[in-house]
């Protein structure tokens, strides 16, 4: 690997190969580095040929250099800067509370008419249990 390349240098390289991960950038003659997929720009990148193509010179900051494996990372939207976040939307008012329900309708909810509690019902399946057995 070249001596010059260094972590955290900006260099001008050439797209020499696209993949679905990325995108392998010529550094020099002999040096060549892997874009990452989530490297390329800010924001989600569904297809990296959407944002590349061979041949394309593109500027990549140097992430991380593998001597062992011969392995350079690099990165382009590192070398650009983010884009602004929208400003942040005034929030909506609450919601107004919903008048409560009308007299008929809560006397009929709060009373048990027409509604069992597991309790009321409890015995009640208890003792139709019984009766079946014994009918058997």
């Amino acid at each position: 690997m070249s001596e010059k390349i260094e972590v955290g240098s900006v260099i001008a390289g050439k797209v020499t190969g696209i993949q679905p991960y990325g995108a392998f950038v010529a550094l020099d003659e002999k040096t060549q580095g892997l874009v990452h997929i989530s490297e390329v720009t800010h924001g989600f990148v569904k297809d990296i040929n959407d944002h590349l193509k061979v041949g394309d010179e593109v500027n990549v900051k140097v992430l991380s250099i593998d001597e062992a494996a011969g392995k350079i990372g690099l990165s382009i939207r590192a070398t650009e800067e983010a884009p602004e976040r929208p400003a942040a939307q005034p929030k909506k008012p609450a919601a107004k509370k919903r008048p409560a329900a009308s007299k008929q309708m809560t006397s009929y909810t709060d009373s048990t008419e027409g509604f069992n509690t597991l309790k009321d019902k409890l015995q009640e399946w208890i003792d139709q249990s019984q009766r079946e057995e014994v009918k058997k």
